[in-house]
């Protein structure tokens, strides 16, 4: 069936992890199990223990604050845009950009001096006109692929540049993150793996796709956002109202097919299991399988902002090689704030 020429699709990706420098490493790795988790180099933790992190690699560990996210965060989105950077028509990119939220280590107007930083970056390659940035936390990359969409979808964007970046490495963070009990070491086991990451998609309709000879690698079925009251790390109970709600938003707007896989960001903490569980209740019969969900921080830790873009590029490598369970794929992701986000994607056939 030929797919509505408004249909926003998939058309590049990126991803930078401590799993690898690219979408095909990083997506292998997590595939085998393979695990990033080390001892940091020299912060300890309130136990006297050497703290549990992902690293990049291929980052400098004297670099810092916004130089180190957009370090991270460029060759992810010069990955995404290549497809387009390959086209001999010209066109312009929106961007819609998301960080971790304000937090000790990284205060108020970080995401906008990324933005700034990176935008200068990218120009050299590629006409940005448009879009935005957010410190929007977990749920912040999954939120930037919202945005982009909406901007697609009124006409305001040819193309979107949708991403995430973010870095828990530093000190004061750690040291936050520390006094949290938010930490995992083998006395805190409900905590996590604080690490950094940058994931980029590429989006636009089916219609600019073949406009621009650009191959669908996969649909967006429909995006949902919603805010969470009795948020973590507070005096409340958790009932996942607002990741239900977000759930019941996305399936509104999707086909009756149950979801044959579920990628998300829990990463430890007994908070986002617990709230999944409730939110799975309330959407009984949407999931083949609630129980078979991937938790990819398993691997390359908590990336934060940057989870929702990475998984995206999870399910581009396992379409491309032939191994994803099923045509359609739940993201989701929960931020600290409340804000709570979830993607639908379909496979590349639906949009052929």
């Amino acid at each position: 069936m030929m797919a509505r020429s408004g249909t926003i699709v998939v058309v590049g990706v990126g991803a930078r992890t401590p799993l690898g420098f690219d979408a095909a490493s990083s997506a292998a790795a997590v595939r085998a199990g393979i695990s990033a988790i080390q001892d940091h180099p020299y912060m300890i933790d309130r136990f006297g223990e050497r703290m549990k992190v992902t690293r990049d690699a291929g980052v400098d560990t004297s670099l810092v604050g916004a130089a180190r996210a957009v370090e991270i965060a460029v060759p992810s989105a010069l990955d995404a845009l290549r497809p387009l950077l390959r086209s001999t028509q010209p066109a312009s990119v929106a961007l819609t950009l998301s960080t971790g939220e304000p937090r000790p280590g990284q205060p108020e107007g970080f995401a906008a001096e990324v933005n700034a930083k990176l935008r200068k970056q990218l120009a050299e390659h590629i006409v940005l006109e448009g879009g935005g940035s957010t410190a929007g936390g977990h749920a912040g990359g999954l939120l930037a692929i919202y945005h982009a969409c909406k901007l697609l979808r009124d006409g305001r964007a040819k193309f979107c540049l949708a991403g995430g970046v973010d870095t828990y490495l530093e000190p004061e963070t750690l040291e936050w993150l520390d006094e949290n009990e938010q930490l995992h070491s083998e006395n805190n086991i409900y905590g996590f793996c604080p690490g950094e990451a940058a994931g980029f998609c590429l989006l636009c309709t089916i219609g600019t796709a073949r406009a621009y000879g650009l191959q669908p690698l996969l649909e967006i079925v429909a995006t949902s956002t919603a805010s969470e009251e009795s948020r973590i790390k507070t005096e409340t109970v958790v009932l996942g109202e607002g990741l239900s709600a977000a759930f019941r938003f996305l399936f509104e707007e999707a086909p009756i097919d149950p979801v044959d896989r579920i990628i998300c960001d829990m990463n430890g903490e007994r908070y986002r299991g617990n709230e999944y569980g409730f939110a799975v209740l309330r959407n009984s019969g949407r999931f083949k399988d609630a129980a078979d969900f991937e938790t990819p921080a398993d691997c390359w830790g908590d990336v934060g902002a940057a989870s929702g873009p990475l998984f995206v590029s999870l399910v581009t490598e396992a379409e491309a090689r032939g191994y994803q369970k099923g045509p359609l794929s739940v993201l989701w992701a929960s931020s600290e704030n409340g804000a709570r986000a979830a993607v639908l994607l379909g496979g590349p056939k639906r949009s052929s």
